[in-house]
């Protein structure tokens, strides 16, 4: 076996992993907050479904300083606001969220730099 099979491979994994988590970080915390009358309108725009299960784990996985800076800037409306969603999210919740938005932006990197590493032929024997 070669070694971008055996990268693929793992990435195939761990994006099946993180899948996993986006269904169930939805499920426990999103759906959670949208019914929330105080949190449903500070989840962010939803530029597709399922977006807003993004900004709620990026909300809870970036340091507060950013969040902070995010929540006073003029396109604020687009990002989930940090501060509301830590007051009524529990501890598991966040740590859910953080696992899962890490994973998800790891994997997508690691899938993007992987496909031009093997353009580049890097892999090649």
């Amino acid at each position: 076996m070669d070694t971008i099979t055996i990268l693929v491979g793992i990435l195939i994994a761990v994006s099946m992993v993180t899948s996993i988590l986006f269904v169930a970080f939805g499920q426990i915390t999103v759906r959670k907050l949208r019914k929330n009358p105080k949190t449903k309108d500070l989840l962010g725009v939803e530029f597709a479904s399922g977006w807003d299960i993004i900004n709620v784990a990026q909300a809870l996985a970036l340091p507060r300083s950013w969040s902070r800076v995010l929540e006073n800037s003029p396109l604020s409306f687009m990002e989930a606001n940090a501060t509301a969603l830590f007051e009524n999210t529990t501890k598991f919740d966040q740590i859910l969220g953080f696992i899962f938005y890490w994973l998800f932006t790891i994997t997508g990197f690691s899938g993007i730099l992987l496909a031009l590493l093997d353009y580049l032929g890097v892999f090649s024997e």
